[in-house]
């Protein structure tokens, strides 16, 4: 049996690669659909994105240039200097979104069909914690040099 750290890299591969080609059928990456879902929500400033998503500046541009060129967002500047760019998803990248969510949905239906309620709900208490561990990993445990 597996350890649990190398089970969770198995499943991560996996899932990573269902993700990108569930994606790549809408002409997106995983991550401009994620950075999509981020812009649909409401999160419309580069400032507002890099902070939630914790990307930097040059891949958050690279990013929304792509879903800009996809016509999938537009943006506007605003401001009296017209620096700040506001970001809008366009009906083209709310129709993409909704069939990848319903894609995304049918997968987790079709890997957790034979899961019971109480198994489902165990897994997700133990993903949280398990999520909890690393921040708190990741916060107190800083690298050497």
């Amino acid at each position: 049996m597996k350890s649990s750290l190398s089970a969770l890299i198995s499943i991560n591969k996996v899932q990573q690669t269902l993700l990108q080609r569930m994606t790549k059928q809408y002409h997106l990456t995983v991550s401009e659909w994620q950075l999509l879902d981020h812009i649909a929500s409401g999160e419309n400033t580069q400032e507002i994105l890099a902070q939630n998503t914790k990307l930097d500046t040059s891949t958050l541009s690279r990013q929304l240039k792509g879903l800009l060129a996809k016509s999938m967002v537009t943006k506007e500047a605003v401001g009296r200097d017209k620096r700040q760019l506001l970001y809008t998803i366009t009906n083209d990248g709310t129709e993409t979104a909704e069939r990848i969510h319903a894609a995304f949905e049918s997968l987790s239906d079709d890997v957790f069909e034979h899961w019971s309620t109480d198994e489902r709900n165990l897994l997700q208490i133990s993903l949280n914690r398990l999520d909890k561990s690393f921040d708190r990993h990741r916060v107190l445990k800083k690298p050497e040099g």
